[in-house]
């Protein structure tokens, strides 16, 4: 009785089969591909500055066109990083002058230096005998440090970066 109605079960299923199998079908196709220009292949360089001690900051940019593909990548040195390490470093070794001579170097620190009363040191002397010194040379309350027009390094940086991107974007057009 069970092989009875295992076999009505799967009966169905067996007609089925024997149907598929029967049956007959031919499938035509023609298929054409045509690749007419390669995919886009600029990639952007891998610059690996994650370290934190190191003052610099990576740039990179890549485009592609039908034609042409360019990518390209640099670092740039942060200036101000290098020289509040280097001022730190020398504080350290107990050079508090010198860490304050190179801090100096800045304008902006400069100015608030002479503005605070305390200016900067000047050849080895301090206090009141380097304001002496300083405004002799011109420089300090009586003649302010040379006004000139000079660009930083983030401005060239700007400059460079804006150059580059026109002439990609003329590549593209």
């Amino acid at each position: 009785m069970r092989g009875f109605v295992l076999l009505l079960a799967v009966l169905p299923f067996l007609a089925f089969a024997q149907e598929a199998i029967v049956t007959d079908s031919n499938v035509n196709s023609k298929t054409e591909t045509t690749l007419r220009s390669p995919p886009p292949s600029a990639i952007i360089p891998n610059m690996n500055i994650s370290n934190s001690d190191l003052c610099t900051v990576g740039i990179a940019g890549a485009v592609q066109t039908q034609i042409l593909g360019i990518s390209a990548g640099s670092t740039v040195r942060d200036m101000n990083c290098e020289r509040l390490k280097n001022a730190k470093t020398l504080y350290d070794m107990g050079m508090k002058v010198a860490a304050v001579s190179v801090m100096c170097q800045d304008e902006r620190v400069f100015k608030a230096m002479m503005n605070g009363g305390t200016p900067c040191p000047y050849d080895g002397l301090i206090g009141p005998a380097a304001k002496a010194a300083w405004l002799a040379e011109g420089k300090g309350e009586a003649s302010e440090i040379n006004e000139e027009e000079e660009l930083t390094d983030e401005e060239k940086t700007a400059i460079g970066a804006g150059s580059v991107a026109s002439l990609l974007l003329l590549l593209l057009l």
